[in-house]
């Protein structure tokens, strides 16, 4: 029963994670469509800022459940299960995952800089780029899912 609570707990602050994975890009494409609108560009940025921020604590604190599910039969073993024993899927969904943290950082840098008055790609380039974590995503699903080796 602890390791489905852990899991569920895992799975719920991983979707909050997603969530500004997904929307920060939006965003800059706010942004970069919001030209010399002084007061609509300040609304944007602080959204933006407080999105990352709440970003990475989701982050954070889906990594540790995550952790727990991962290697917490090591501490625990008469309570959580080696869920990943002698199975490679779970190295493909951690690359995955990082591959996630840095674009979402990548996009907070881009945040950062159009705050201290950098220029952003077009909107059209950043409705690309928001579209990437999709596919990312899909792949760390498919082999949680499917654990295919």
């Amino acid at each position: 029963m602890t390791y489905l609570w852990i899991k569920s707990f895992h799975v719920l602050f991983v979707i909050a994670w997603m969530a500004t994975v997904f929307y920060l890009p939006r965003i800059l494409v706010n942004l970069a469509e919001a030209g010399d609108d002084t007061a609509v560009r300040s609304r944007l940025l602080l959204m933006g800022r407080r999105l990352y921020k709440f970003g990475h604590n989701m982050f954070g604190i889906a990594f540790l459940f995550g952790l727990a599910l991962w290697q917490g039969w090591r501490v625990f073993p008469s309570t959580l299960p080696n869920v990943v024993a002698g199975m490679h899927w779970i190295d493909l969904k951690l690359a995955l995952v990082a591959v996630l943290l840095a674009y979402f950082v990548v996009v907070g840098r881009m945040l950062k800089r159009c705050a201290q008055g950098g220029a952003l790609p077009s909107a059209g380039a950043l409705r690309w780029l928001n579209e990437l974590p999709v596919l990312v995503l899909l792949g760390v699903i498919f082999l949680v899912l499917a654990k295919p080796f």
